[in-house]
């Protein structure tokens, strides 16, 4: 049942530990109770909003004795603003609980012994800047009750629009767009869309960044193409900033969550920008996927060079590629590198990446994973070395199934979800098929509780 929160007591709790989701947990009457803002070790009073018969949500309304690891946030909407779930947290301690979600949950969903993940856990590759890393932002947009245009993040759990003039995880640099594009889409009276209503033009500002390059671009995203007076303002933009490369408008005209639809038009300028990644070039659209902490992503890289045995007498196969660039990173180091990605757009932006770089020994094929990867054995096309770098719910079983039916020497398991990758990972050393040889956590998303981590497998 739930609880009237204008009616329901305060209570104090001890916070013990904190959710995959970044709430604190503290426990009341046999009771967890998740809150939100608050950090292992506080004693904090909360009030009871949501009680059930396992669990409860509490509201943070003191601290009481604050946490050693409690620190003060960078940004002065951090309790309310959903981009951020840890800004309250020190580093240290972000790093120590993120490790600890990895192994948690690889003993707890993956059935490994919790030596034996002791034993191939390394230490979290940290950030070497926590703040100010983010090298691509979507804000949606919105109308303050005093009519001004907002654009920010959602509160967490709402539809609330926590309006922002600047964040702190993003890089720096584009604060200034985050400040000046609101007050220029207010000056052209350009109405912002209402979801309740389905009615309206502008949805989102979307902002990337190339951090070696500083090269900007600048998106849109509208119900209708039709906006006036949109391209005399983008090349005033164009004008103004002279680290934007081009102005974008993406169509997204459907009742949904989506943020990109299916069409974007080039108004002014390019419409990608450059970014550089271990020396390679990439030309980066609006709704290109790119790791979102560049300096990162290049350690990840390198820790596959350094931990696969590669040699230029194997295949290579990159599923889940993207544009492929880890592929174009890995391909110079075997014999042939095959990338597969179910999005046609990403394989051709693949293909013209590989072109830039000269990168000649690549095949990018379009497609479903757990389809292209079964045809490929059928082709007698083996790959000797695996590289899975699927989105949040992990690998189909199909894809499972392939690999095991004909196994690779080596499988590199790139995941942003501990669970499905436990999961998943169960499923592939099944039988001793495959043996789990080195588990290493990076933090892409310092301030967040989202960890991603890399798994290398050996074929027994």
């Amino acid at each position: 049942m739930s609880v009237n929160s204008s009616k329901a007591p305060s209570i104090q709790l001890t916070i013990t530990d904190i959710s995959e989701e970044g709430d604190g947990i503290g426990r009341h009457d046999g009771k967890v109770v998740f809150v939100p803002s608050a950090v292992p070790k506080d004693v904090v009073e909360v009030q009871l909003v949501n009680s059930r018969a396992n669990y409860a949500s509490g509201k943070l309304q003191k601290i009481v004795y604050p946490s050693p690891h409690r620190v003060q946030p960078h940004c002065i909407v951090a309790d309310k603003c959903g981009g951020c779930q840890w800004q309250f947290l020190d580093y240290e301690q972000q790093v120590e609980l993120k490790s600890k979600k990895v192994q948690e949950t690889l003993v707890r969903i993956g059935k490994f012994s919790p030596e034996q993940i002791a034993g191939l856990l390394q230490p979290v590759v940290r950030a070497d800047n926590p703040f100010g890393y983010r090298n691509k932002v979507a804000f949606p947009l919105g109308v303050a009750e005093t009519g001004q245009v907002k654009a920010g993040y959602f509160q967490r759990n709402s539809h609330r629009l926590i309006n922002l003039n600047q964040c702190p995880v993003q890089d720096q640099r584009l604060n200034v767009f985050l400040q000046n594009i609101k007050q220029d889409i207010q000056k052209r009276g350009w109405q912002i869309y209402d979801e309740t209503k389905h009615q309206g033009l502008l949805r989102h500002l979307i902002l990337r960044i190339g951090r070696y390059t500083g090269e900007v671009l600048l998106t849109l995203v509208a119900k209708d193409m039709q906006i006036n007076g949109l391209y005399e303002q983008a090349e005033q933009w164009l004008a103004d900033y002279p680290e934007l490369v081009g102005v974008v408008l993406n169509h997204q005209p459907m009742r949904t969550n989506a943020i990109f639809g299916s069409v974007t038009k080039c108004i002014v300028g390019r419409d990608y920008l450059v970014e550089r990644l271990l020396g390679y070039t990439f030309h980066l659209r609006a709704d290109t996927f790119f790791q979102i902490y560049t300096e990162q992503a290049e350690k990840m890289i390198k820790f596959l060079i350094e931990n696969l045995t590669l040699s230029h007498d194997q295949i290579l196969l990159d599923a889940y590629a993207g544009i492929g660039a880890i592929a174009i990173c890995l391909a110079k180091y075997v014999q042939r590198a095959i990338t597969i990605e179910v999005q046609p757009q990403a394989t051709i932006q693949g293909q013209a990446n590989a072109r830039l770089n000269q990168v000649h020994n690549m095949e990018f094929l379009s497609g479903k994973v757990e389809q292209v990867l079964p045809a490929l054995h059928e082709k007698d096309i083996k790959p000797d070395v695996v590289i899975l770098d699927p989105p949040r719910k992990g690998c189909q079983p199909q894809v499972i199934d392939a690999l095991r039916a004909f196994p690779p020497q080596q499988i590199a398991y790139v995941s942003c979800n501990p669970a499905t990758l436990a999961r998943d990972l169960q499923l592939l050393c099944a039988h001793d098929l495959f043996q789990l040889y080195k588990l290493q956590p990076f933090d892409f998303f310092p301030q967040t509780a989202h960890v991603e981590c890399v798994a290398i497998l050996h074929r027994k």
